[in-house]
């Protein structure tokens, strides 16, 4: 939806409907449908937008609350993995990867240079 300043007025578009356009529709639905039903309709119009807006609300919800169960399994079954990767002693090391180049040099410094 925007909103423009239309000669002192703001006007806001809805689906592409300017104001000169609303107020046609609305003169021809005066004249089709009568001053006496109108504000019937429009009462009956307005309640059923805003029931179609809580059950988008209710379907949104829904599909809100269902992805944030799938993160949150995917997350568990992640960390439960790596909690039995650690107790395993495999910790965050990955075959064929590389030798970490810290635990290298401490290696070294443990271990006392052997006379050749």
């Amino acid at each position: 939806m925007r909103i423009f300043n239309y000669a002192g007025f703001e006007v806001s578009v809805v689906f592409g409907i300017g104001m000169q356009e609303l107020i046609i529709i609305l003169v021809v639905a005066l004249i089709f449908i009568g001053p006496k039903k109108l504000p019937d309709l429009a009462k009956a119009l307005g309640k059923g937008v805003a029931q179609f807006k809580g059950a988008m609300d209710d379907v949104k919800g829904t599909f809100d609350e269902g992805i944030k169960k799938e993160m949150n399994q995917v997350k568990d079954s992640l960390l439960e993995d790596k909690s039995d990767k650690a107790q395993a002693g495999e910790g965050d090391k990955k075959e064929g990867a590389p030798p970490d180049p810290y635990a290298v040099a401490e290696e070294k410094k443990e271990k006392p240079a052997t006379p050749s």
